[in-house]
């Protein structure tokens, strides 16, 4: 891939940390090689790195906030990138990405502040190799008490439809993340938040599909076949008390079958509750790689 003198001069502010980052393709979906859920990952701090590596793991999904630091200056983020240089895996997502002070729906909705910050992190997250972020954000997308749920709608739609294009503009990809009703009272299923992507109609801005949100409030994944060409991400963990894969026996066949069916070719993060990720990383992906191999 050829680099322009746009992307030299900014690739050359971030040497001085003593990591070579180079431009991507961040329509490069994440299976590469093609393959059916190839690249499973953990979201986990990048210290962890190494524990997940020797499991077997792809890549780690970081935290936007904590990891990119969009409201902290350029020279904090420089001793970030730097964790990179010595990481055995990349860092190819990140989650936790507006925080609930920042509304994005409501009589206190702060638009312009969203898109300053969300573009500090678009920026940052290409510097780093980034290829999506996750807006879950239930805190800054829960509709008020007695606020209109189709004004808030109309709100969140308009802000997406302003940040997809600078997503853009940086070759992020944003994973919308519907989130159980239990935790949020707005975009609960795939269904909602395919809706909403389909409006929003940008190729920066598509869809995520979360087994755990999804079982947590008996979704089916009939809804994962009918959105299947909006997915770009996925998150995974069991349903009672948000175990790893395996620690419950949960059986996640019948999602892996529907995004199978879909033809799903991207990343999914096992995003859980550890009790200790040294003993329990490898065997929950092994969990996840045996379900997978029984249905073909």
């Amino acid at each position: 891939m050829k680099t322009s003198r746009r992307d030299f001069l900014k690739y050359s502010a971030v040497l001085g940390t003593g990591v070579l980052l180079r431009p991507f393709n961040s329509y490069e979906i994440a299976g590469k090689s093609g393959k059916f859920l190839d690249r499973i990952g953990v979201c986990t701090g990048i210290s962890n790195n190494g524990i997940i590596a020797a499991a077997g793991y792809s890549y780690v999904e970081e935290a936007v906030r904590s990891f990119l630091i969009p409201t902290e200056d350029d020279t904090a983020f420089q001793a970030k990138l730097a964790l990179l240089k010595d990481s055995k895996l990349p860092v190819e997502a990140c989650n936790n990405f507006i925080a609930g002070n920042l509304k994005s729906v409501g009589p206190a909705a702060v638009h312009d502040d969203i898109l300053k910050f969300m573009e500090t992190a678009f920026r940052r997250a290409e510097m780093a190799g980034i290829k999506t972020i996750v807006f879950g954000s239930g805190g800054s997308r829960s509709i008020p008490e007695g606020f209109s749920k189709d004004e808030a709608r109309q709100q969140f739609i308009s802000l997406c439809k302003k940040m997809a294009p600078i997503a853009g503009k940086y070759n992020v990809v944003v994973s919308l993340e519907p989130l159980n009703s239990g935790e949020c009272n707005f975009i609960n299923s795939v269904a909602e938040g395919g809706e909403i992507v389909k409006i929003v109609n940008h190729k920066n801005f598509r869809l995520l599909a979360d087994l755990y949100h999804m079982l947590k409030d008996n979704e089916s994944p009939d809804n994962i076949v009918k959105y299947g060409d909006l997915l770009y991400h996925v998150h995974i963990a069991e349903k009672n008390g948000r175990t790893a894969p395996g620690v419950n026996k949960e059986d996640f066949t019948p999602f892996f079958k529907a995004l199978k069916q879909a033809g799903y070719k991207g990343r999914m993060s096992v995003e859980c509750s550890w009790k200790n990720l040294g003993e329990q990383a490898a065997p929950a992906l092994q969990e996840i790689r045996r379900q997978l191999a029984t249905i073909g």
